[in-house]
């Protein structure tokens, strides 16, 4: 044995339950069970490593990453969730202050529905306090972007420039550009901004990657461009990448990928292709995801389609005849519906060609909020529900303004979970923070910093062992790897996180405080250890 690990309290998720000790061979399980059994395995050259009564758990795996946006998110400017429009321009300005006249100045994170009067900012608030340079800021949801003239400039931006398919240049009532790009004109004048060279991209994430391993997490499933995986690619050829990515491949890539014949599941189990991504919709912070009732208050916005649906059919049809599974960005219950009605008449094209439907495993991502008529579909079609916890206690003021009675069927894992759907769970980061154990306790009290008292329809709240079953096993298996990852068995990977606290006892608002003492991926401590 290489290494056993004993005197813990070790959460396999399998019919076992708990054991004290276990045994690592090879960077896999060898065996499990009391610590006298599996320290008479150890030979004269096998580490012992005394686990001090803490808990252990199959590793964490976060489903929705952009690691590219994530890996910037460390050198930008930093204006998350800020709690007014003058906490955002003077953190704007400080980096001003230091920049070169001309320097390009990125942030991200604002958010107006949190602000006084949930008003969008504009291009002359950020002129008050970068005149020379310019501004792009990323909203929350990344589905906006808010500018200044100098970036506007910069773009070509002007009264008469037209919207982009599928976005929106905000403008006043003169019809001049108010400095808020939505949807497809955030990303497409984005892609103008210089971009880090591919040598400064590859630090930034080896950087972003020793945050990932600190909070526990042994691997993610990611959402950003070619560019992320001709990085992540760089990092596992010098042998950096020790994060397990199931990578999707997004929109623009998917006639290169069906010339070049690649499947799902090409590359290994540390960097290897996921699913087809696409986007239905916008966003609830924008007012942009697609609803089938106007806006509270704004009878005539029903946000907006970003892929319309005919379109979405050919594309996911033409990638499941290629051997890509898909997996569809919807927020708003209208897109809901129309990705559901694009993934049933897919699924029948698959049965016609003999194809079970484990083998395509389709999902849909975010599914914030749904309309009752169609609360079986997810089950019925057997389509993967991936979900992020913190969105719940992140939006929920907002939703209520949005949405209102809506809010029901919004955010609503408990009932796809009753249904038997498997609920994939992860953080979207940087739109949230992807420390797990913060999705964890979001999943489990439907609160965040104590509200709303009693939990947002906490009807709907999770145990612990179903929101940790989101973040291990149902993740394994949406990357088809639950024959390997997700558990702590026999012949599976030695992936596993220590913990200091034992989250499955602790009051549960103190479970997105819990700290990782180690994780190990393959057999080796990656960050911590014993």
């Amino acid at each position: 044995m290489d290494r056993i690990l004993y005197n813990g309290r070790i959460y396999t998720q399998t019919a076992r339950g708990y054991v004290s000790a276990v045994a690592v061979r090879q960077g896999h399980i060898a065996a499990l069970g009391t610590d006298e059994d599996m320290l008479a395995l150890a030979g004269p050259r096998t580490a012992r490593q005394d686990l001090g009564g803490r808990l252990v758990l199959p590793g964490l795996i976060d489903a929705h990453v952009h690691f590219e946006w994530t890996s910037r998110m460390f050198q930008e400017i930093d204006v998350f969730e800020v709690p007014d429009l003058v906490t955002a321009l003077d953190r704007v300005a400080a980096r001003a202050r230091r920049s070169e006249e001309g320097a390009w100045l990125r942030g991200y994170g604002w958010a107006q529905g949190l602000w006084p009067g949930q008003a969008f900012p504009t291009a002359a608030d950020l002129d008050e306090v970068a005149p020379d340079n310019p501004v792009y800021l990323r909203a929350k949801s990344g589905h906006a972007a808010w500018v200044n003239s100098r970036a506007l400039q910069a773009f070509g931006i002007t009264a008469s420039t037209p919207d982009p398919e599928g976005g929106e240049i905000m403008r006043d009532a003169q019809g001049n550009p108010t400095g808020i790009l939505l949807e497809t004109a955030a990303w497409i004048y984005a892609s103008q901004i210089p971009e880090p060279t591919p040598e400064q991209q590859v630090q930034m994430m080896a950087e972003a990657q020793r945050h990932l391993l600190a909070a526990g997490l042994v691997g993610f499933h990611d959402f950003d461009n070619p560019s992320c995986m001709a990085t992540l690619q760089m990092l596992r050829e010098r042998d950096g990448l020790h994060l397990r990515v199931h990578k999707n491949v997004n929109r623009q890539w998917l006639d290169a990928a069906i010339a070049l014949g690649v499947r799902v599941n090409f590359g290994d189990d540390y960097l290897k292709i996921g699913s087809l991504k696409l986007f239905a919709d916008g966003a609830l912070g924008p007012k942009t995801a697609h609803m089938l009732a106007p806006y509270a208050g704004e009878p005539d916005n029903y946000g907006i389609v970003v892929v319309p649906r005919d379109e979405m059919m050919e594309l996911v049809s033409r990638a499941s005849a290629h051997g890509l599974p898909t997996t569809v960005h919807a927020i708003g219950d209208r897109a809901f519906r129309d990705v559901c009605d694009v993934f049933e008449r897919v699924r029948r094209e698959e049965a016609a060609r003999g194809q079970a439907p484990h083998t395509m495993r389709h999902r849909v991502e975010h599914v914030q909020v749904i309309h009752p008529d169609d609360r079986y579909r997810l089950r019925d079609l057997n389509v993967i529900a991936s979900m992020q916890p913190m969105h719940a206690v992140s939006d929920w003021s907002v939703a209520e303004a949005y949405w209102g009675e809506r809010c029901a069927w919004a955010y609503n894992i408990r009932w796809q979970l009753d249904q038997g759907v498997v609920c994939a769970f992860g953080s979207d980061s940087p739109v949230e923070p992807f420390n797990p154990f913060l999705g964890i306790q979001a999943a489990v009290t439907r609160q965040k910093h104590g509200e709303p008292v009693g939990g947002w329809y906490p009807e709907l709240r999770l145990t612990v062992a179903e929101a940790v079953h989101g973040f291990t096993a149902a993740n394994a298996y949406t990357a088809y790897m639950e024959d390997r990852c997700g558990r702590l068995d026999t012949g599976y990977y030695a992936d596993l996180t220590v913990v200091d606290r034992d989250i499955f006892s602790v009051p549960p608002d103190e479970i997105g405080a819990a700290g990782v003492v180690g994780t190990m991926v393959e057999g080796v401590w990656r960050f911590g250890g014993l």
